[in-house]
């Protein structure tokens, strides 16, 4: 059966494809489908991930009976079985209650000034917590072949700084107070409505000094090399020797660091020294019940899903016990999970189409780029030069990670939470002063995902994402080409969009472009920001999405597209039937075929740098060749006057 035909029940013949792509292939779906009761979305992207889902857990449940029948295993397999049954162990759970967060709520207590707060701060963060901002080690932006300590602001527990103050957002900080104050009663506090209120307080002082999200998209402006001496005086009023100390980290670790948002660390400082110690305390053990609520009690369980489940996505239902236990394994022994996984359901063949494929999608930018109208040769030298650096990861890793110095206990789900993450932690602390490891993966094999990382030049493609309706070995070539193939071409795409167009064929933010070329590219985005400003979602009428935001999906989504569709034909060898290139279109659209509760569809809109899906299905109306297939004339929905068209790759 081919993947189209797998979406032909879904689609609604009343809706012409020249007015509405997106409704045409999926509007019978949107129609009557339901979501699951345990999902916030639910499409083909979600169902490949519950699809991965219940192979993992076949895949646990295997291992986690050989180590009970005290068969021979590996050590990995090993944990992997006790980890799962640390989860799944709800009567040990249910007996030790709270005691296991007793000591850090003891050490919150203890707090006599912003130092120990610091040292809190170091030793919290390290086995999983979040603090007054957030932190990761990455590649030097402008030196890529070394690792840096990369500082982000944060603190925050509502998904973004704008639903602190904006108006459609009140109703949500009434029930975050609520959902705090209930947490704070499963621990007996004395006062818990003063204290939700006293941390709902503390967030907005720190929320009033974010960057608004599409800011701190900006690649230059996030970059700022500081010393540690510099980040002493942007910051002072935080004990930076006492965190990192904690944290687990050396002198080297903040030698030299990039601070992505400076002015907040400044703004940082100043509510450090104007907030009371007692409201700092408060605020710190609302993050340790938060950190701790998932792995606790089931009246814990339900108090935390209620607010970040019910409320923030609309999700009515929680997920059943072992769903949350396959993804609790997964984010503390993946790889070891997905050796296993490709092993058992990633075929050989499929590798190898893929890499037919990629070649296909390279080749076909670089004849897009050599019939560029608005580039120099000069820069399309350049350009050339950065797509044939481009690094290919198909499937798996080559190497899989070693998870020997991480310890578990059978019996200790908190232990275990607190365990991976100071594993983790100590893994990426490490990479500082050490070679750049060019053969990591930053996703697992059974994600249902694919990526661009900017900093070491590479598009990633998990076996979790080689699957129907983006990829099937037995699918008709259009279909792959506008499943797969345009997700290639959009993850290639981001070398190239606003922020990837900055980085060079070795990950360095180093401007490559002429400055006229670079003024064209701009135009040309800012024409992209200003169509999809214009978008009002189906589902939130008189909500736009920001075109500020989601440029450089966008761009991904276009070029990815168009390149796909240049790479199929190159493919057929430089020819294809109208009909067979409708498929390719058709099958874009039915990739995005997704239904999201309202809550989320408003969450995202606000925060995701992705545009809704039935805008990126409908991204069409900016290709010559959407309208030349379908036979698009004025007047029909999709219908763009060449003119006002955007093409940017």
């Amino acid at each position: 059966m081919t993947t189209l035909e797998d979406a032909r029940e879904g689609m609604d013949p009343a809706i012409r494809p020249q007015d509405d792509l997106f409704g045409h292939v999926n509007g019978r779906w949107l129609a009557e489908t339901e979501i699951p009761s345990d999902r916030s979305s639910w499409g083909p992207f979600v169902q490949l991930a519950d699809v991965a889902e219940q192979q993992v857990h076949a895949i646990i449940e295997d291992l986690a009976r050989q180590v009970a029948d005290g068969a021979e295993v590996s050590e990995d397999a090993r944990k992997i079985g006790d980890l799962f049954h640390s989860f799944m162990d709800t009567e040990t759970i249910a007996a030790r209650g709270t005691t296991p967060l007793r000591p850090l709520l003891t050490a919150v207590d203890g707090l006599r000034d912003t130092r120990d707060l610091a040292a809190f701060l170091g030793e919290f963060e390290r086995i999983g917590g979040h603090g007054l901002f957030g932190s990761y080690v990455d590649t030097d932006s402008k030196d890529s072949d070394r690792y840096l300590f990369n500082l982000v602001q944060g603190g925050l527990g509502l998904p973004d700084e704008s639903y602190y103050r904006d108006d459609k957002f009140a109703e949500i900080r009434d029930k975050y107070a609520a959902y705090l104050t209930r947490l704070f009663s499963l621990v007996e506090h004395p006062a818990p409505e003063a204290a939700a209120a006293t941390v709902l307080a503390v967030d907005t002082r720190l929320a009033a000094g974010h960057w608004e999200r599409a800011e701190t998209r900006d690649v230059q402006k996030t970059y700022n090399l500081m010393t540690k001496a510099d980040l002493v005086e942007l910051c002072p009023s935080f004990d930076w020797d006492a965190y990192v100390t904690n944290l687990g980290g050396s002198d080297e670790t903040l030698a030299e660091v990039c601070v992505r948002q400076p002015s907040y660390f400044s703004h940082l400082s100043t509510v450090l020294d104007e907030v009371p110690l007692e409201d700092w305390r408060e605020w710190l053990r609302s993050h340790v019940l938060r950190a701790a609520a998932a792995y606790l009690t089931d009246d814990f369980v339900e108090t935390n899903f209620d607010f970040y489940g019910r409320t923030l996505n609309g999700t009515p239902e929680l997920r059943a016990r072992w769903k949350r236990g396959v993804a609790f394994v997964e984010g503390a022994i993946g790889e070891a999970v997905g050796e296993e996984y490709v092993a058992r359901h990633f075929p050989p063949r499929a590798k190898a189409m893929m890499d037919d494929l990629v070649a296909n999608l390279l080749a076909a930018y670089r004849q897009s780029i050599s019939r560029l109208d608005w580039m120099t040769d000069e820069t399309k030298q350049r350009a050339y030069d950065k797509l044939d650096r481009f690094r290919p990861k198909i499937g798996y890793p080559e190497k899989f990670r070693d998870y020997s110095a991480l310890q578990v206990t059978r019996d200790d789900l908190l232990g275990n939470v607190a365990a991976a993450s100071a594993f983790e932690t100590d893994r990426q602390l490490a990479k500082i002063g050490a070679p750049v490891d060019r053969d990591e993966w930053f996703m697992l094999p059974q994600t249902v995902n694919a990526y661009y990382n900017p900093g070491t030049n590479e598009i990633c493609f998990p076996a979790g994402i080689l699957q129907k309706p983006f990829f099937s070995p037995d699918a008709e070539e259009a279909e792959n080409y506008g499943g797969i193939g345009a997700v290639i071409g959009h993850e290639i795409g981001h070398g190239f969009d606003d922020q990837g167009a900055q980085y060079d064929g070795d990950g360095n933010l180093n401007d490559w472009w002429t400055p006229e070329d670079k003024a064209a590219f701009e135009v040309k985005s800012k024409t992209l920001i200003e169509q999809y400003d214009a978008f009002e979602p189906r589902n939130l009428p008189g909500e736009r999405v920001n075109g500020a935001l989601t440029v450089g999906e966008n761009i991904g989504d276009l070029g990815g597209l168009t390149i796909g569709h240049t790479a199929y034909l190159i493919a057929r060898g430089g020819e294809a039937a109208a009909e067979d290139r409708q498929k390719l279109f058709l099958n874009w659209a039915y990739c995005w075929r997704t239904k999201r509760r309202k809550e989320l569809d408003q969450q995202y809109l606000t925060i995701d740098p992705h545009s809704p899906p039935e805008f990126r299905a409908n991204i069409v109306r900016n290709l010559d060749e959407f309208h030349e297939v379908f036979g698009t004339t004025d007047g029909d929905g999709l219908w763009l006057d060449p003119a006002e068209r955007v093409r940017i790759w």
